[in-house]
């Protein structure tokens, strides 16, 4: 057997025997709470760009720009 037809039937059979999937309830709370943390992350981001934005208008502006 070639390498690579070995190594796919080693990932295969590791996938089916050895990993410990989730169950539905598991991987529903888990995908709430990273959509949880993506929204906000996304909001402290959309902050911080709004705060620097409003800073560096701010400079200009004094600047005489």
């Amino acid at each position: 057997m070639s390498k690579l037809g070995n190594y796919v039937q080693e990932a295969y059979d590791e996938l089916l025997h050895k990993v410990t999937w989730p169950s539905w309830e598991e991987l529903q709370q888990t995908t709430i709470i990273v959509l949880s943390a993506l929204v906000l992350v996304t909001a402290v981001i959309g902050v911080m760009d709004l705060a620097s934005m409003n800073v560096m208008k701010f400079i200009y502006n004094m600047i005489g720009g």
